[in-house]
């Protein structure tokens, strides 16, 4: 069970993140042109709400993908001194409660997307719906929820903490 979800979130977070990589290169390629075309006087319209659904596109699918890499800051110089047991009943807690926030997180995320959505609310200089980007932040605290939940299985199950 535990190596079935693993694989499953690990094909979805390699696909979030490929999609992160696509929109960040559409953000240096858009930043870019915006640069070279601000010196000819021809800005492109909307370039900072491009900015903002990309970034946004970027850091939630990447937050998945982070923690399976172990690649978020961690501070553990007091854990480091704890026995194995210890360590690991510290890591499952964690686990729990970042899986719950972050269930919350995307959960609440998504219900304002759902407003945005109902009352057609739109970008200011382009008309662009952006209740999608919304919903792909909700998606990336989801899926980062998985992550959490497989981690957490494993401290549980295989009784073992990830490495760091």
């Amino acid at each position: 069970m535990v190596s079935y979800l693993e694989k499953v979130s690990a094909f979805l977070n390699q696909l979030l993140f490929g999609v992160a990589g696509i929109a960040l290169v559409g953000m240096v390629l858009l930043t870019c042109t915006n640069v070279f075309l601000r010196c000819v006087w021809l800005p492109i319209k909307g370039v900072y709400e491009f900015m903002g659904f990309f970034g946004a596109i970027v850091t939630a699918f990447a937050l998945g993908y982070t923690q399976m890499k172990r690649g978020h800051v961690g501070i553990d110089i007091v854990v480091n001194q704890f026995s194995a047991r210890t360590r690991r009943i510290l890591n499952g807690i964690n686990y729990f409660i970042c899986m719950v926030f972050f269930a919350l997180a995307g959960w609440q995320i998504a219900v304002w997307g759902t407003t945005i959505w109902r009352t057609g609310e739109v970008t200011e200089t382009l008309r662009i719906i952006f209740y999608p980007f919304i919903y792909g932040v909700a998606l990336g605290c989801f899926i980062l929820c998985m992550v959490f939940l497989v981690d957490l299985l494993k401290v549980l199950v295989e009784k073992k903490v990830p490495d760091r």
